[in-house]
């Protein structure tokens, strides 16, 4: 198997939640020589630098001082996200009906349903526990079938083969946790938090963050292993791919620019969050680079943001075989066949015609001819971090991803080719020429 690619899959494994992400990702960082800042505290900065600072456990910027200061050799960034949509715990969790125990949900960012019936869920995420006169938060993770919602056999809705499966968020959703009248969520949680500690009571549980995940490890397939299968694709891939990048780059030695990668929670519900990229994250980080490593005049940033550039990658919609009418013709992206530019004219996507050069550019240089995604004029378009961050920080932006299937199911689909060609770009971008 291909080390990036392998790498790829335990990645996704061992994250299956936006807090497990980022400590994956401060792992990798420290382990490359990477220190964390507090932004409660004073920064000290100079040339080579290389930082991390972590927003509400979900979010994560890294970066790593360039030779210039800011004003005079920008920034290169690249923005993705660590959320993929899921079922998330409601905080009055338990459901006792009809001799079953079952745990309420609600389901984050656009879920496709369906997919995840049947399937053997675990639960993992952050819990919020008392310890004496103190508060702590504690990752979590069960790491075992815990959980399924089971479908609704064929025998009792003979039409739905003709009729469609409908599911009700409300209704159908719940998941079977036990047969138990008494059981109670706490009392898990109590005992898995445990087994790294002194066990909690439950009066000391005082709110989670808690989502389900597909237990079932990423994995390739296809006659040459062509494929990936795996959850959150969208878009740990991606985030993969920046920190990767981040790290490779650094190893052949500084440039003036200063690289960057920002890591956001929130993508998949709208951004709108003090870590979402609607927030202040992205700007404070890069405001405080530019002000502490440079001439004092009130004018670094907005010097160092004319110089930069934000590639903002997230997954891209190749084109599926048994839909390929609900494609706009002339920009259908293959699978194995190399980044995808995504461009909508109403600004869905940041990406304009100097933003796509650049990046078209950027492939040139390593050998490949990028795609391009656009969406059918009669469908609406998702988006992406790319321009709200562009929107908010006043940075060229451009919109690009790797292809992919079944995107915001509970198991998704990509090459595993693209998955070394996008990083192989991003050490370009980071280079800074």
């Amino acid at each position: 198997m291909n080390d990036r690619v392998d790498d790829l899959l335990g990645f996704i494994d061992r994250s299956p939640t936006p807090y497990h992400a980022v400590a994956q990702v401060r792992a990798r960082l420290e382990a490359a020589g990477f220190s964390r800042l507090e932004e409660s505290e004073s920064w000290s900065l100079s040339a080579g630098d290389r930082r991390y600072v972590v927003r509400a456990g979900g979010s994560l910027a890294a970066f790593e001082v360039g030779s210039a200061a800011p004003s005079a050799g920008g920034f290169r960034i690249v923005g993705a996200h660590t959320d993929s949509p899921n079922l998330r715990i409601k905080p009055a969790a338990d459901i006792h009906s009809h001799d079953y125990h079952q745990l309420a949900v609600e389901p984050y960012g656009g879920v496709l349903l369906h997919t995840w019936l049947d399937r053997d869920l675990s639960l993992a995420g952050r819990v919020s526990v008392r310890v004496g006169s103190e508060t702590e938060t504690r990752l979590v993770d069960f790491a075992r079938p815990l959980l399924r919602v089971p479908s609704l056999a064929i025998h009792l809705y003979r039409e739905l083969n003709q009729e469609g499966l409908k599911l009700n968020a409300q209704r159908h959703l719940a998941p079977l946790l036990g047969l138990s009248e008494d059981g109670q969520l706490l009392d898990l949680l109590c005992a898995e938090l445990g087994r790294d500690g002194t066990e909690p009571e439950s009066e000391d549980i005082l709110a989670w963050d808690l989502m389900a995940y597909d237990v079932q490890p990423a994995a390739l397939s296809g006659a040459d292993g062509e494929f990936i299968h795996a959850a959150r694709l969208d878009n740990l891939a991606s985030s993969h791919a920046g920190l990767t990048a981040l790290i490779a780059a650094g190893s052949k030695g500084p440039v003036p620019a200063t690289r960057v990668i920002v890591l956001y929670d929130h993508e998949e519900v709208g951004s709108r969050s003090t870590q979402g990229a609607g927030g202040t994250f992205l700007s404070d980080t890069l405001e405080r680079i530019a002000s502490r490593v440079g001439e004092g005049t009130g004018e670094e940033l907005a010097r160092a943001v004319s110089r930069s550039w934000l590639i903002s990658a997230d997954m891209a919609h190749a084109i599926h075989p048994n839909y390929a009418d609900l494609h706009e013709a002339g920009h259908r992206p293959k699978i194995g066949a190399g980044p995808v530019i995504k461009t909508n004219s109403n600004q869905a996507y940041a990406t304009d015609a100097e933003s796509a050069g650049f990046f078209a550019a950027l492939c040139g240089r390593v050998g490949i001819k990028p795609q391009n995604f656009v969406m059918r004029s009669d469908l609406g378009c998702g988006s992406t971090i790319g321009p709200i961050s562009a929107a908010r920080v006043g940075i060229r932006t451009v919109d690009v991803g790797n292809p992919m299937l079944s995107m915001h199911s509970c198991r998704e689909m990509a090459g595993s080719g693209d998955v070394g060609t996008m990083i192989d770009i991003l050490v370009e971008f980071f280079d800074g020429k």
